[in-house]
């Protein structure tokens, strides 16, 4: 159901039609602070988080420094306490504060920093607070997580919503599964509608100030806020203004635990890869702007810097293994890692030692992390290409609604085995496979074409519902068109039975799925593959939650996604890593080694000055066997060439890499660049002028400021010939090491430009 008012907001928001500039925003970050030489990160982009009075004067901080200047701040709790008291518009609003059926307010902060349930009134007073940032000189917008409970409902704000929308009295979210689901949709549209406020204020302002003001979502991905039992606008904030998204991937989504063949564990790379993955899908549909958030540590500040060190390197290469996108949210909050108050334990906590000493960030760790920062600012569009990987153009269709099933009295698996249970065992096999969005297949100026790209489908309605019957038409076209879709559902989910459109709001029994076969003409009751059109339908009277906790769950999943990409004559690959090459960049992982499973043999990778790609195949392995290795040597896959190491804060370099399981790697290959030409290769600082002449390379750095004699600059350069000295600032240092036609320099790290010159 839509209200007017935000039919309202929808034509405001679309009213002023607009071409988002091209800016020097491909780096960014996050801080509520001004800026300080520790936190000189290379990012062309800074966005000053919240709408405070000291809010101008944290933007000048950041101009002052050849900062381009952004806002961001928070949708769905902040410092906003003027709000809450009445300062706004006469009126207190402690009532809109989200709550528990015991009472209990949902707090982020203290009672003045509650999560809200936003009334018309708060999403004019968010929208007068941007329109100061703008005053004051930001040039785009981002709003950060709207955030709706699953546990919520009971506030008196709520209650009067739910009369509005449902022209109906509120009835207690936990009274039934029909309950929740009309709750969530309820929770899902306030938010809808308070940024369509904020938007549309943005582009008035825009308007009559002649300038295109950008406004993007920062936001979960939509796995992560159904596991974590939240509600969320996700997919359609781009129908209400927002021009794009930064997909909040990190260590502490990620590591949220999955079950995967009946063993619960954290499977950091793998659900952030579907994590990504999810976002982009939506950013895709739309041709929408997305950033990938890459957080280097994470909100609990008691693991240990190794802790962090690891996971970020997995979510990093998961974000990295997503080809489309090459922007990058490079870290938020710096001053938690690089600042005077930044320490975290130096180990991990254990029962014999569960307060370990706490220290500042390694060298090392800081090094390299200046590095990958670099390295994100010269990965841009260049070509992408599979080197090892499973199938590819396989994807699990997710909803919106997979948010709306996730409290009491029933609700779904807690651990959302009815989605990881289909997709854990495809990309745990090395099959890159993609959440896909349902809503974009009918929705959106290029919903027609959406699913043309996807050859195998798998679909599920526990869980999750379709959110309109266009789906469904959808879905039947593709598949008669040679799609194959994979059906798993026991129909036992008790929302199934929540009044909507596909039981005509509770007036028959009719489930979901039994719509979905009829427009596919098909009997849905009758298990096992049907032919439709050019396509095929694969029907599994099975839960997904359950094949999650099966040990062979992963066999079963795999049979059938064979079977159906047989049914479309779709080669079928499994692989033991994912490599892709992106340019001179190789980014590599293998996975999570799961209970009980066989060990695989050594696949064996060429590099770009070696092998030719097989132009009918994705995967440029060398065609050769290799030798099985003995059952207790962990799998391993063999990327041949060399290589800098961007993940050694030394810059090393590395011949013929190994990527074994749960092991990432992130290589640049010297042999992509042309060996006459001087040019800088990695480097752990930002890198500004650099000049190559007949003699020598010339070029300026400048870094976070060193914390203390150990923090240095590293810096790997090709040149044409053997190298006969080096300066900083016209001062000669010796070479740490010349090898393979490169050279190594480190001197100490500085905030303040240093000039170096190779010569040769």
């Amino acid at each position: 159901m839509k209200t007017l008012a935000l039919a309202a907001f929808l034509v405001a928001s679309t009213a002023f039609s607009q071409t988002v500039p091209q800016a020097n925003d491909r780096l960014i970050f996050q801080t509520q602070n001004g800026w300080s030489p520790r936190v000189n990160v290379e990012a062309g982009s800074v966005m000053v988080y919240g709408i405070s009075e000291s809010m101008p004067d944290r933007i000048k901080s950041w101009k002052d420094h050849g900062y381009r200047v952004t806002v961001m701040t928070g949708v769905a709790w902040g410092t906003y306490g003027d709000y809450l008291r009445g300062e706004f518009d006469g009126k207190q609003h402690w009532d809109e504060t989200q709550q528990e059926s015991s009472g209990k307010l949902i707090l982020h902060g203290g009672k003045e920093v509650p999560y809200v349930a936003p009334s018309e009134s708060y999403g004019k007073y968010l929208s007068r607070g941007v329109l100061r940032a703008l005053d004051a000189g930001a040039e785009a917008i981002y709003l950060e997580e709207p955030e709706f409970w699953a546990r919520a409902g009971w506030s008196e704000s709520f209650k009067r919503e739910w009369a509005a929308y449902y022209h109906e009295p509120w009835i207690a979210p936990d009274s039934s599964p029909d309950a929740q689901y009309r709750a969530s949709k309820l929770k899902y549209f306030l938010y809808q509608r308070a940024l369509a406020q904020v938007f549309a204020a943005v582009r008035v302002w825009g308007k009559e100030h002649g300038k295109v003001v950008p406004c993007y979502v920062a936001t979960h991905s939509l796995i992560n806020y159904a596991q974590w039992q939240i509600v969320s606008p996700e997919s359609s904030l781009l129908d209400v203004g927002a021009d794009g998204y930064i997909a909040q991937v990190w260590t502490g989504t990620s590591r949220a635990v999955n079950v995967y063949q009946g063993v619960k564990a954290e499977r950091t790379f793998e659900t952030a890869f579907l994590e990504y993955g999810a976002l982009q899908n939506i950013a895709r549909s739309s041709g929408k702007r997305i950033w990938y958030l890459n957080d280097p540590i994470e909100d609990n500040p008691n693991h240990s810097w190794t802790d962090y060190k690891r996971n970020w390197e997995s979510t990093l290469v998961a974000s990295l293994l997503q080809p489309e996108v090459s922007s990058y949210e490079i870290l938020p909050w710096p001053d938690r890692i690089f600042g005077p108050k930044a320490l975290r334990p130096s180990t991990e906590p254990t029962e014999a030692n569960p307060k370990p000493q706490r220290t500042f960030i390694p060298s090392e760790y800081e090094t390299e992390l200046q590095t990958v920062f670099h390295a994100l600012g010269q990965i841009r569009g260049q070509a992408a290409k599979w080197q090892v990987s499973g199938t590819q153009n396989v994807g699990v269709l997710v909803s919106d609604t997979l948010m709306f099933q996730r409290a009491k009295p029933l609700p779904s698996d807690a651990d959302l085995g009815n989605f990881y249970g289909m997709a854990l065992p495809l990309i745990m096999h090395g099959v890159p496979v993609e959440p896909v969005q349902i809503e974009s297949t009918y929705r959106g100026k290029d919903a027609a074409d959406f699913l043309k790209q996807y050859k195998v489908l798998f679909l599920t309605y526990e869980g999750q519902k379709p959110p309109s019957p266009k789906f469904h038409g959808a879905i039947a076209a593709w598949v008669k068109a040679g799609g194959a879709l994979v059906v798993m559902d026991n129909d036992g989910d008790p929302y199934n039975h929540a009044q909507d459109w596909w039981n005509d709001n509770g007036k028959t029994q009719v489930i979901p799925r039994d719509l979905l076969f009829r427009t596919l003409g098909l009997d849905a009751a009758k298990e096992g593959t049907h032919r439709v059109g050019k396509g095929v339908v694969i029907f599994r009277k099975v839960s997904p939650s359950a094949i999650a906790q099966d040990v062979n769950g992963p066999a079963t999943v795999l049979a059938v996604a064979k079977d159906a990409a047989a049914q479309i004559h779709l080669p079928w690959r499994e692989s033991s890593a994912l490599v892709l090459r992106r340019g001179p960049f190789v980014i590599a992982s293998g996975f999570d080694k799961p209970e009980g499973t066989p060990e695989r043999a050594i696949t064996r990778v060429a590099g770009s000055a070696v092998a030719s790609l097989d132009k009918n195949n994705t995967s440029n392995v060398v065609a050769e066997k290799a030798a099985t290795l003995p059952h207790t040597t962990p799998s391993a896959t063999v990327i041949r060439g060399q290589y800098v190491d961007l993940f050694d804060p030394h810059l090393r370099l590395v011949h013929d890499p190994l990527v074994g399981e749960e092991e990432r790697r992130l290589l640049l290959d010297t042999a992509f660049f042309r060996a006459d030409n001087a040019r800088i290769l990695a480097a752990s600082a930002k890198v500004v002028d650099e000049r190559s002449t007949s003699n020598s390379l010339q070029f300026a750095v400048t870094n976070i400021e060193a914390r203390d004699e150990q923090d240095l600059t590293a810096v790997r350069v090709k040149l044409p010939r053997a190298a006969k000295g080096a300066t900083v600032d016209g001062k000669s240092i010796s070479i740490a090491k010349e090898e393979d036609g490169t050279v190594l320099l480190e001197f100490p790290a500085s905030s303040t430009p240093r000039r170096i010159v190779v010569s040769f």
